[in-house]
This record gives C-alpha cells, structure tokens and sequence, in this order.
C-alpha cells in the first residue's frame, strides 16, 4: 500500500485518545435520540435578536447550553461524577449543584480544545454569551501545547498520589521519547508566553473537568442531514450531550380541534448519552420533560435575557427587545 502521510499523536489527540478510550472501556453506555420540533423555538429565537448588534448577539449554541442547563437543574443527577470499583463492586454518586460545560471549541489554527465553561446553572443569556466572548478571546492568545501539557501532567502526578505509578512512568516515556515527544515551549518562547496574564489566555483552571459534555456538531456543519447516534462519555462523568443542526423534517402535527396533518418543521437532533452504571432511563425523563416543555412553550426563552442589556437596548431603540 502507498502512504501517504503518518502523523504522529500531538499533546490534544494523546489526551482525546486516552480518554475516548478509558470512556469506551469503563462506561455502559445508553444513548436516547431525542427529535424536538422546535419550529416556534426558532422563531423566538430570532425575536431574541432583535434590534441587537454585533457581539450582544445571542447565538444559538449559547441558548442551547442554557436550554441543557435548565434541563439537568430539572434532572440534577445527571450532572454528576461517579467512583466505581468493579473488583468489590462499590461505587458513589457525586451531584453538584454547579453546571460546568466541558465544550470543544475550535481554535484560531483549526484545532479543538475542550473548554470548561464554569457556573451555568444561574447564568443569563447575555452574561453565558459575555463569558463564551471572553473564552474566545483568550483562545486567541493560547499555546495548545502548553494548556494540554500543564493538565496532563496535573492528572499525571494525581495518579501517582493515587499509587498509578506504572501509568505515570509510561505515560512520561510516551511524552519525552523519540517520535512522540511532545513539542512544549523552551527558554525565551516560554517566558514569553507565561508572561502573558493568566486572564488573558488559557489555564488547568479553563480546560480541566467538567460536570457534564455537551458538543455541538450543528455548529461545525449546518447544512448536515444526520444525527449524533452514539457519544462517549468522558468519565468521571456521566452525561454527554450531542447537539445537532436544525433540519426540515416531515412532522405529525395535531390541530386544537385534534385533527392530525403532517407538515414540513424544523427539527433539532440532540443526542442524550448517560452512563448505566450511575443512570436509569427513568432518571433522565424529568431533563427530557423539561426540554418539552421549553420547545412547546419557547416564549419563557425571552424571560433568559440579562435586564441590564435589554434596558438598553430599549432605550436606544424605543422598542421592546
């Protein structure tokens, strides 16, 4: 066979290898393909725009996570972490009442980074887009590398508190040898970059774990026609979220006076994965209600918004937003 090319693993497919892997290997996974017509939800949507401008928009992954929030607050175990131990077969469910979103997101140079986007279970629209803008920003002014390195070596060095030594000894002959190694700052470059303020780029804090993943496959492909069917888990959590991208679908529709028709309506495929260790279905059913009830009533998504920006925005236009 002729090659063509061989790459070998950077820092970021090392750590996405490693963890896809030990998800697939540890995790019972169960997924729900849930088809939400969220033909009005997208018309409200709209509304939430209007007379808006520039970077105050809400873009429509941003209300996404905040429909998810509203989701696990109304299912909060589903915003776990769990601890099994297979060989005595014990294990614990931890909940939080924090929403911390692990969320890929592409860089400038064209790779993905998994961000943790912290506290969203009380964030408004307008302060979830501020702090998304914000994340951004600081991408801009991030060495992959150098973010992916500091937490490998973090959980690392948890490992071998944790008697991992084996792991930890193989896991830095994989980072510092030959082909492998990972290419990290040095001398002058390094100082360089750790000048730059922690506020102004990436750190462990920023791309650490979260409680729960949500990855938004809509926003890389919006002309996609498929669905997310399958989605690892990334333990220790038990939750992950796959969000596709709106599409037109023949839908059963049923008047007030109960007659039923089919109609062309937009229709949003989200992928629902939870691990069976820590889940039942029936544990998932209240997220799901909660998600019915926003897409069937979506006016209550105007109720999101922060006062503050809608003032204004009310002041300058002399209209409502």
């Amino acid at each position: 066979m002729k090659i063509t090319n061989t790459i070998h693993f950077g820092i970021q497919r090392k750590i996405v290898a490693n963890m896809t892997t030990e998800s697939w290997e540890t995790i019972p996974h169960v997924t729900y393909n849930y088809e939400p017509d969220v033909t009005d939800f997208m018309r409200e949507y709209k509304k939430l725009n209007l007379n808006r401008m520039g970077e105050d928009k809400i873009t429509i992954n941003t209300l996404m996570l905040k429909v998810i929030a509203e989701g696990l607050k109304a299912a909060p175990i589903m915003n776990s972490h769990i601890e099994y131990n297979r060989k005595l077969v014990r294990g614990k469910i931890t909940t939080f009442e924090d929403i911390n979103f692990s969320m890929p997101m592409l860089m400038p140079g064209g790779e993905m980074m998994t961000v943790n986007l912290h506290n969203f279970e009380n964030k408004n629209l307008d302060e979830m887009t501020d702090y998304i803008r914000g994340v951004s920003k600081r991408l801009e002014k991030t060495d992959l590398n150098e973010a992916m390195f500091e937490v490998s070596l973090d959980n690392t060095l948890n490992g071998l508190k944790k008697g991992k030594i084996k792991q930890a000894v193989l896991r830095l002959i994989g980072s510092k040898t030959g082909k492998h190694k990972v290419k990290t700052l040095k001398g002058r470059a390094k100082k360089e970059y750790e000048s730059i303020p922690v506020t102004e780029r990436l750190t462990k804090k920023d791309i650490e774990q979260g409680t729960v993943t949500v990855s938004n496959i809509g926003s890389l492909y919006r002309g996609q026609r498929g669905s997310v069917g399958l989605l690892e888990i990334i333990p220790p959590q038990v939750s992950a979220f796959g969000v596709g991208a709106v599409q037109d679908k023949p839908v059963v529709v049923t008047d007030k006076n109960g007659s039923k028709s089919i109609e062309i309506r937009q229709v949003l495929p989200i992928c629902i994965a939870f691990d069976h260790r820590a889940l039942d279905f029936g544990e998932a059913v209240p997220f799901i209600k909660r998600l019915d009830d926003i897409f069937a009533n979506p006016s209550q998504i105007h109720s999101w918004k922060g006062e503050e920006k809608d003032k204004k925005y009310r002041e300058f236009t002399g209209k409502a937003v």
